[in-house]
């Protein structure tokens, strides 16, 4: 994946996480100018910032899809259509 790609997902899962690039400083311990070049592709990031980024924005299932390669839209309806079908096969119990 190149840079500017992985920037990209940085700022929809910051985005989503509902915070600004100078909130997301503070959470990370960086410089609001870091988080931008992270975003922008300027800057390479480091696995264990990413992983904590994913923690701060509460976004795992967009660094699972990054990892895997798959579109986190997907995968989130995927996981909805099993859990009707999980409903409907157990008659609507909840476990």
């Amino acid at each position: 994946m190149r840079k500017l790609e992985l920037g990209i997902v940085l700022r929809k899962m910051r985005r989503r996480g509902g915070f600004s690039q100078e909130k997301m400083a503070e959470k990370m311990h960086m410089s609001r100018s870091n988080i931008s070049k992270l975003e922008s592709g300027k800057l390479d990031v480091r696995a264990r910032d990413l992983i904590n980024w994913a923690r701060q924005t509460d976004a795992q299932d967009m660094l699972v899809a990054l990892v895997m390669n798959v579109d986190v839209a997907t995968v989130a309806d995927v996981l909805t259509q099993l859990t009707d079908v999980a409903t409907i096969f157990l008659g609507g119990f909840a476990w």
